[in-house]
C-alpha cells in the first residue's frame, strides 16, 4: 500500500500543467526507479505527443517512429523490460502501455538492467495516463495552452524546414536537368534520387499535419455521437447541422475545445425543464471555427453558469462567446475559436504559470498564513509547503512572500472555499 506522502506527491504530479507532467513524473520516480530519461507518448495530445524528461542528449534524438515501433512490442495493459532502438542507438528500457494506448518509457542508467516493482510503477502510470486523457477529453485550459503552443511551434518549424529543403532540392533538379552535363546516366540517377527525396519531404509534411489536425466534418461526427449518448434519456429533439466535408482541417486543440465547449453548452441548455428542441451547428471560414447552439422555445438559460464553464477554454484559445436569451422565445449561443493564436498573444498574468497546488498555497499566503498553517489547511507536510513556496516565487519572479501576496491581491484572489482562487468558480 503506498504511503500517504507518496499519494500526496502523486497528486502534485497529475495536478500541474500538462506541458510539465513528464518532468514531475520523472522526479516522482527518481528515487525508487532511477533512470536517465523518461518519455510519455500519446497520440491523444495532438500538439505534443512526446512528453519527455531527463538527459537532453537522449530525449532530443528520440523519434515518434521509434516510439511507435516500441509500442507495438508492448501489448495494451502490459509492461516489459527490453532493449530497443531509441535516439539512434540500442538502449535498455522499461516500457508500459496503459489499456487505452498511452506509452511510458524509462531509459535505464548505464550498467543498470533492473527496474524494481514494475507492476506498481505501471499502476501508478495508469493514474497519470488517465489524468492526461481527462485533460484532453475535457479540453482543459492547461491542455489547450500546451497544444496551441506546440501546434504553432510545429507549423513554424515544418514550414521553415520544408521551404529550405524544397529550395535545395529544386535547385539540384534544375542543375541536373541541364543539357550541359555530359554523363547522362549519372544525371538520370541523381534526378531520380532528388525527385524521390522531394516527394518524401512533402509526404512527411502531410503526415505530420494529418497527425496534428482533424477534419471539421469528422470532429463534428464525433461530437454528434457524444451528445446523442450524453442526452439519450432526455426528451428534447436534437437537430445537428454538420459542416461541409470540404471545409479545411483544424488544429487538434481547436477540435477538442469545440467538442468540449459544445457539450458544455448542450448540458446547460438541457437543464431547462421546458426544453423541447435543441439545434447544434458548426461552420468555419479561413480564420476560425464557429459553433452555434440554440433552442426555440425556452429562453431560461443560466447565462452566468455557462459563461463560467466556458471562459477558461475561451481565454486560453482567444475564443469569443456571445449568449442571447429571450424568455418565451429561446436562447442562442455562438462561439468562435480562432485557428491560430493572435499575434503577440501571451498570458495576461504570471499567475498563469502556477499549477493548481501552487495557486492554493499562494491564496493562503495572500491571507497571511504561515507555512505550518498552510500545511494544516491543505493536509500536506510543512516541507512540501516550502517546496511549493520556492517554486511559486521563482515562477512569479519575486523575492519574498510579501511580493507574491501583492501580486495575488492585484489579481483579485479571494477566499477559494466558495469562489475559486481568482474570485470565480473554476471553469468546467
Amino acid at each position: 500500500m503506498p504511503r500517504s506522502a507518496d499519494l500526496t506527491a502523486l497528486r502534485d504530479v497529475i495536478e500541474g500543467p500538462l506541458r510539465e507532467i513528464a518532468d514531475r513524473f520523472s522526479r516522482y520516480l527518481a528515487d525508487a526507479w532511477p533512470h536517465e530519461a523518461l518519455v510519455i507518448f500519446t497520440r491523444e495530445c495532438t500538439g505534443r505527443p512526446r512528453k519527455v524528461a531527463g538527459a537532453r542528449e537522449i530525449t532530443d534524438k528520440i523519434t515518434i517512429a521509434e516510439l511507435e515501433a516500441l509500442k507495438t512490442t508492448v501489448p495494451p495493459g502490459h509492461q516489459l523490460a527490453t532493449t530497443a532502438p531509441l535516439g539512434g542507438t540500442t538502449r535498455t528500457v522499461w516500457a508500459a502501455q496503459d489499456p487505452i494506448g498511452t506509452l511510458l518509457v524509462l531509459i535505464a542508467r548505464p550498467q543498470r538492467t533492473h527496474f524494481p516493482h514494475p507492476t506498481l510503477v505501471a499502476e501508478v502510470f495508469g493514474i497519470v495516463a488517465t489524468s492526461i486523457r481527462q485533460q484532453v477529453t475535457q479540453a482543459s485550459p492547461e491542455y489547450l495552452a500546451e497544444s496551441r503552443a506546440a501546434s504553432s511551434e510545429r507549423a513554424r518549424t515544418t514550414a521553415e524546414m520544408a521551404a529550405a529543403h524544397e529550395t535545395a532540392l529544386v535547385t539540384i533538379l534544375t542543375t541536373l536537368r541541364s543539357t550541359r552535363l555530359d554523363d547522362y546516366r549519372a544525371r538520370l540517377a541523381a534526378t531520380d534520387s532528388a525527385s524521390a527525396a522531394l516527394v518524401a519531404l512533402r509526404s512527411a509534411q502531410k503526415t505530420d499535419l494529418s497527425q496534428s489536425e482533424e477534419s471539421v466534418h469528422a470532429a463534428f461526427g464525433r461530437l454528434r455521437r457524444e451528445i446523442r449518448q450524453m442526452l439519450r434519456h432526455h426528451d428534447a429533439d436534437l437537430e445537428f447541422v454538420a459542416p461541409p466535408k470540404s471545409e479545411r482541417p483544424v488544429p487538434g486543440e481547436v477540435a477538442h475545445a469545440a467538442r468540449a465547449m459544445t457539450c458544455t453548452a448542450a448540458l446547460t441548455f438541457t437543464s431547462q425543464p421546458d426544453l423541447t428542441r435543441l439545434r447544434i451547428a458548426w461552420s468555419s471560414d479561413s480564420t476560425a471555427l464557429h459553433l452555434d447552439i440554440r433552442d426555440q422555445d425556452s429562453g431560461n438559460l443560466d447565462i452566468n453558469n455557462l459563461r463560467l464553464q466556458l471562459d477558461g477554454r475561451a481565454k486560453t484559445l482567444g475564443a469569443t462567446i456571445k449568449i442571447d436569451t429571450a424568455p418565451g422565445w429561446g436562447s442562442h449561443v455562438t462561439i468562435s475559436i480562432p485557428f491560430q493564436a493572435a499575434a503577440g498573444w501571451t498570458d495576461e498574468t504570471p499567475l498563469a504559470e502556477l499549477n493548481p497546488r501552487e495557486l492554493e498555497v499562494l491564496q493562503l499566503i495572500a491571507q497571511g498564513q504561515r507555512n505550518k498553517a498552510i500545511a494544516g489547511t491543505l493536509g500536506i507536510t510543512e516541507s512540501t509547503v516550502k517546496f511549493h513556496v520556492t517554486g511559486l516565487l521563482k515562477k512569479l519572479d519575486v523575492h519574498s512572500r510579501g511580493e507574491a501576496a501583492a501580486l495575488a491581491m492585484k489579481a483579485g484572489i479571494r477566499d477559494s472555499s466558495t469562489t475559486g482562487v481568482f474570485g470565480v468558480t473554476p471553469p468546467g
